[in-house]
């Protein structure tokens, strides 16, 4: 196990449930801060089958280069947690709306949980 890293004070999460991974769909969070996302997380709550699923970002409607997220069909399980580093288009301002969107690839109905972890100005 890697050693324990501190996280800035000024880090915040937003939370956001899909209510299925394998059905191509967005959805939608306002932001209530300034600031930059440095990472977001996915856990799903069962397997998934056929293919694997995607899910990403948009801020306002623009793509967050780099926010890709693959939940892997081989082996998935209950809890597991997936998670991508935005590298670009990752600055939002409070009042902005933020997508999570997914292409509905996978099959197998599946809820699935999102943290995205925004460091506030």
């Amino acid at each position: 196990m890697a050693p324990y890293q501190n996280r800035p004070l000024s880090e915040a999460t937003l939370h956001a449930v899909m209510p299925d991974l394998s059905t191509s769909d967005t959805v939608y969070i306002p932001c209530p801060w300034r600031g930059k996302i440095v990472r977001w997380y996915s856990s799903i709550d069962n397997a998934i089958t056929t293919a694997d699923g995607s899910v990403s970002l948009t801020i306002n409607g623009t793509a967050v280069t780099g926010s890709t997220i693959t939940v892997t069909y081989t082996g998935s399980a209950v809890g597991d947690v997936d998670s991508a580093i935005p590298t670009a288009a990752n600055d939002v301002n409070e009042g902005d709306y933020i997508g999570i969107v997914t292409t509905g690839a996978c099959d197998t109905t599946c809820i699935t949980h999102f943290e995205i972890v925004i460091d506030r100005d």
